[in-house]
């Protein structure tokens, strides 16, 4: 495949904070890590800064072994049987006395006790391999002490600090409130949740913004895009679950979703829900909707047959007709062309015959996956 993004230039990545969903950007940082693409600097908030730490250490297996075994209690004082039935709303399984008494402990302690997770930071993160990285690494916070939003250069905190601001980074509001460094602090999303400006005040022209939706201010909407500044951005079209939900299960599939959405920009790929390699020019796929869309029909838009009345072959019934008939249908934009078209109805035969679509395909993979489950379904 060919790569969009120019290897010759060096990128600044943004991680946005959202907690559980935080394994998705390490998906995505595989997909740039494969391609070779040069990252000069990272500024994340909240989990964003902690996956920040694991990107400037350039420690993806790390990051991937920590994702890929999750758990609430490796985040939180808890109990995760009781956690993940709540999560399911089984209150039978965890029980009513079991539950009110976690109620009131942690009523009690003014918030849930992170200890798991400092502890989890100060294990991980090896300051000497951030100081000396080639990479920069800023985190967002905010100083409830001083009243203040801050942007913390982590290569000039002071010698044993580095853990302190990126808990302080990640603080969420319902986590118990304890000082850091002698000093009281908040997730920085409160105030700056996807800190795009803190590259591009540092000057730098070529920004890659990993989204992933979290709780917090979203200043992205609000950010002028400087003169010779170019965004890119990796984000998903999915929910990715809520922002405490530490599952394993769920931030793998999070983090396969990161690694393909990477893909899709590193290659342009084609596909609303599919990841579809599809370089031809426009003639191409017309030549593929004469030849297969009458197959199709039957599949996708049976009440078009009837137009069809043994004429098929005639480009004008197809051009002027059913095309426009399928596009009006489906609420192509207006300037669609015929790979839109083709693209378009190639998904939803897919996603009719559950053809999975956690992969990366050319246009010829993928029809003819769709070819064999039809002649399947033909036998049956």
């Amino acid at each position: 495949m060919e790569l969009k993004l120019d290897r010759t230039k060096e990128y600044g990545i943004v991680l946005e904070g959202g907690g559980a969903r935080g394994s998705y950007q390490v998906g995505a940082w595989k997909a740039l890590r494969e391609a070779g693409i040069p990252i000069r600097g990272i500024a994340g908030t909240s989990v964003g800064a902690l996956n920040g730490a694991l990107m400037c250490m350039d420690d993806l297996e790390r990051a991937e072994y920590i994702w890929d075994h999750i758990c609430y209690s490796q985040v939180m004082d808890v109990d995760d049987e009781m956690m993940e039935g709540v999560r399911k709303r089984d209150l039978k399984a965890v029980g009513i006395s079991g539950l009110l008494g976690e109620a009131k402990r942690i009523l009690k302690d003014r918030g849930l006790d992170v200890t798991p997770l400092r502890n989890l930071i100060h294990e991980v993160v090896d300051e000497e391999k951030i100081r000396s990285s080639s990479r920069e690494l800023y985190v967002s916070t905010i100083s409830l002490t001083d009243r203040q939003p801050l942007v913390v250069d982590m290569k000039e905190t002071a010698p044993g600090e580095m853990g302190d601001m990126l808990l302080a980074s990640a603080y969420f509001p319902a986590f118990k409130l304890e000082k850091l460094g002698g000093k009281l602090y908040t997730d920085g999303g409160s105030a700056n949740n996807v800190p795009v400006d803190v590259l591009a005040d540092r000057g730098y022209e070529n920004i890659i913004i990993i989204r992933i939706y979290g709780l917090g201010l979203d200043t992205e909407r609000f950010f002028t895009v400087p003169d010779g500044v170019e965004l890119y951005h990796i984000a998903p079209r999915q929910n990715l679950g809520g922002i405490l939900e530490f599952d394993a299960k769920k931030a793998r599939k999070n983090r396969k979703l990161g690694y393909l959405d990477g893909q899709r920009l590193l290659y342009g790929l084609a596909g609303k829900r599919y990841y579809i390699y599809a370089p031809e020019g426009e003639i191409y796929y017309f030549e593929k909707m004469m030849s297969e869309l009458p197959r199709f029909l039957p599949y996708l838009e049976p009440e078009l047959l009837e137009k069809d009345e043994g004429r098929r072959g005639r480009y004008r019934l197809y051009t002027e007709e059913i095309f426009p008939a399928i596009a009006r249908k489906e609420k192509l934009r207006e300037d669609w062309d015929y790979r839109d078209l083709y693209l378009l109805l190639l998904e939803k035969l897919a996603g009719k015959l559950r053809i999975s679509r956690f992969q990366v395909y050319t246009v010829e993979e993928l029809g003819q996956k769709i070819y064999k489950k039809l002649d399947r379904s033909l036998q049956i």
